[in-house]
This record gives C-alpha cells, structure tokens and sequence, in this order.
C-alpha cells in the first residue's frame, strides 16, 4: 500500500471514530476515575481491562462512552497497594523536579521522617517511593501540605483539569488593603490572559489573609496579592479538600490513611 493510501486510510478511520462518537478507551477510563492514563495503558498491555466483558489487549483501542469497564481483580489489588503520602513542606524545598543546587521534597520522604503520631498500618517500605510523584505545586517558598502519590486516580482528581477540590492557605502579607481590593481577590482579577475561578479570601487577623481557591496556576496566591498592592511574606497551606495539615510537623510526613479521602 502507497504511503498516500496509508495517510488517507488513517484519516478515514480518525474520522469515522469521531463520526461514531468512540473514544480512547485509555481516556474513558481517566475520565470515569478507575486509573490515570498511564497506568490504563499498562493495564491494557498485561490484559487486565475488560469492555463489555471482552479483554482488551490493543493500545489505542477506541470504545462508545456507554460501553461497560471493568478492571481484572490484579490491576484492583495493583491499586490497593499503592500508597499516598502527606508532606508538611518546609520553605526551601521545591515540589517538582529540582534545578542545580535546589533540594527535592521527596528527599524528605524517608523512614526517620515518618511523623510518629502516623496511626497508618502500612510500614515504611523504599517501594513506596517508587512512581511517587508529587499531586500539586508547593513553590520554594512557600510552607505546609503537599501530597505524594502512587495512585493516578488522586492525582487526578486534585490536579486534574475537571478538579474541584479546594485548598486553603494562611498567607502572611504587607500593605494596606481596601474593601473593594478585597473584593477583588475574592473575584475579579485575571492572570495569564485568563479571569481566575472565584476564590474565598477574607482576614484571619491584621497581617494575615485566608485564602480558599479552587484552582492552581503558578505562584497565584503571590501574583494575585500584587495586584492589588500586597506584598506576600509567608506562605502555609493548610488543607486540600478534607484532609487537613493539622499537627503534622515541619518536615515529616504520613500516610494517607485508609478511608481518608480528599
């Protein structure tokens, strides 16, 4: 078959699948919350995806939406395993892959770390760091909860783009601040091009703001201060969704506990 024909064939079938209104079986299955899209791929490779009963093997396999999922009871016990871990971040430490000279708050992530308040059952294992990524940005100067995880169906759900789960911030701040100010950061101001998502910002006392927001661009609480003439001076989150930073120390971490959820 000539190259043309090959192109022509793979936009037939390209169309067809938008005519017909089939998806990636790899995105439904992010989609619906059973896995991330990586690990629906595994799962599909080692043959632990069914459809309508029928085991999928194929990457790229396209299904209806209405079409019926289901995982082997391998990739379930696969997920059982995995293990999601609560950071108390401390400033000086980035969230993400590290530049020259910058230290990893995975690095914080090792047995004599472990807060010992953890009431977890799991016991530490070096397993548990592997895949462990983090599920948001905590800037290097900034303080408080950050989530590592295994598991892509907690990733996706805090950092996803459907995410609706809120964070809330204790943000320390210089100068002074009107009511319609204010009013603004609750709602009103626009980063990147973009009108930001409505936020809960109100005093928690005189040099101190709350801040509730359910999105996350990059360095937005600092950036949104600006705006409206404040400087940022200190930077704590102190909770995501419902699972709160309480007593956790600086610098130690635990487990998320078993029916604990965001």
């Amino acid at each position: 078959m000539r190259i043309d024909a090959i192109k022509f064939f793979i936009r037939d079938v390209t169309l067809l699948n938008e005519f017909t209104g089939k998806v990636r079986l790899s995105k439904l299955m992010s989609q619906q919350g059973l896995c991330s899209r990586r690990e629906a791929d595994g799962y599909i490779q080692r043959g632990w995806v069914f459809v309508d009963g029928e085991c999928i093997t194929e990457l790229g396999t396209k299904i209806y939406p209405e079409q019926k999922i289901k995982l082997h009871n391998a990739a379930q016990a696969q997920q059982q395993g995995q293990v999601s871990i609560l950071l108390n971040k401390p400033i000086g430490y980035v969230s993400g892959q590290p530049e020259p000279g910058y230290q990893p708050a995975l690095g914080l992530i090792r047995r004599e770390s472990r807060f010992r308040g953890d009431q977890a059952a799991q016991n530490f294992s070096p397993m548990h760091l592997k895949g462990l990524a983090p599920a948001g940005r905590l800037d290097i100067d900034s303080s408080g909860l950050l989530v590592f995880t295994q598991d892509g169906r907690i990733a996706r759900q805090l950092i996803g783009v459907e995410s609706s789960v809120d964070k809330e911030y204790l943000v320390r701040v210089q100068g002074m601040l009107s009511k319609h100010a204010l009013g603004l950061l609750n709602h009103g101001l626009s980063l990147d091009g973009e009108e930001l998502k409505h936020a809960e910002v109100s005093w928690q006392n005189q040099d101190q703001l709350r801040f509730i927001l359910r999105q996350g661009k990059k360095r937005q609480i600092r950036r949104m201060c600006e705006l409206v003439g404040l400087k940022v001076t200190g930077l704590k989150r102190i909770r995501i969704g419902k699972v709160k930073l309480a007593d956790l120390p600086a610098g130690e971490w635990r487990y998320l506990r078993h029916g604990e959820a965001f």
